[in-house]
């Protein structure tokens, strides 16, 4: 079976995704970013009501991150993104496709992970967010479960983070080294060159 984002191309120029992806892509990436710092925030804070405060607003963060993360996955079932531009190998479209794919399973799985965390927890079945918003809680959540949901969250996190480095790694080499087309897919880079 043949994947086609990593076996077509689009030529040698780049094709750009949609502005409504660009726009999920920027804001998710706006909101992972505030949610690692106030989950760093909590993270080392001590138990009392300035931690409850800030970890709450880590869950309404979490909830809106997983919210967002769907909508992006449908937007993305209904809108393939196009294909790399030519000048690819098929070795970097592999590495490009499979470390998106991995980002949708990361933005769907550590909001997840959370909310079985908290679950245990949960007053009347609900996990209680900001703004006066809850969420249904993860029925049948053990203390166990939850503390080691928590730990897989973590080694998510750092996950993420790492992920996350080499995405803006790779999309800083792709513009100003290699200066190829294809980080002119995603605003703000413009496309410097075609093959």
């Amino acid at each position: 079976m043949s994947d086609y984002m990593v076996q077509e191309s689009s030529g040698p120029l780049a094709v750009r995704y949609r502005k409504i992806v660009m726009w999920i892509h920027w804001i998710t990436a706006i909101l992972v970013v505030m949610q690692v710092i106030i989950g760093f925030t909590f993270h080392d804070m001590p138990r009392g009501p300035d931690r409850a405060f800030v970890f709450a607003w880590h869950k309404t963060w979490g909830a809106l991150i997983l919210l967002l993360a769907l909508i992006r996955l449908a937007v993305r079932l209904m809108n393939p993104p196009p294909p790399y531009p030519s000048d690819q190998p098929q070795w970097k479209r592999f590495v490009a496709v499979w470390s998106h794919r991995l980002f949708y399973i990361l933005l769907i799985a550590l909001p997840l992970t959370g909310l079985i965390a908290v679950s245990d927890g949960a007053k009347d079945g609900l996990v209680q967010l900001q703004l006066g918003l809850a969420i249904p809680a993860v029925p049948g959540v053990s203390e166990d479960m939850g503390e080691a949901s928590g730990e897989v969250h973590e080694v998510l996190v750092w996950t993420t983070l790492g992920l996350l480095g080499l995405h803006v790694l790779a999309a800083l080499y792709n513009q100003f080294i290699d200066r190829g087309p294809i980080a002119g897919r995603m605003w703000p880079f413009r496309q410097t060159r075609g093959v």
